[in-house]
């Protein structure tokens, strides 16, 4: 079922992580840690910034539709919180 393989028919769930969601957790952690302020929203504006890159690459560049389905579900979630 290609919902969960990749081209060569491989299962893939989930992969190493690449630069955007390694950038996430790092600026994540420091959001988290930094005493508030002005770092602590710049640190959130850049984590959300790169999970909102991570979750478009994989919806336009996903290797199944589950990895393309995630992407969709981060990028809305993204959008949608900071419309609140």
């Amino acid at each position: 079922m290609r919902f969960w393989r990749d081209a060569d028919g491989k299962v893939v769930l989930a992969q190493a992580p690449n630069l955007p969601l390694i950038g996430w957790l790092v600026f994540a952690a420091l959001a988290g840690i930094s005493g508030g302020g002005h770092w602590r929203s710049a640190a959130g504006f850049a984590s959300s910034a790169f999970l909102f890159t991570w979750a478009y690459l994989e919806l336009t560049q996903g290797v199944n539709y589950f990895r393309r389905l995630l992407g969709l579900v981060v990028l809305v979630v993204v959008v949608s919180s900071h419309l609140r």
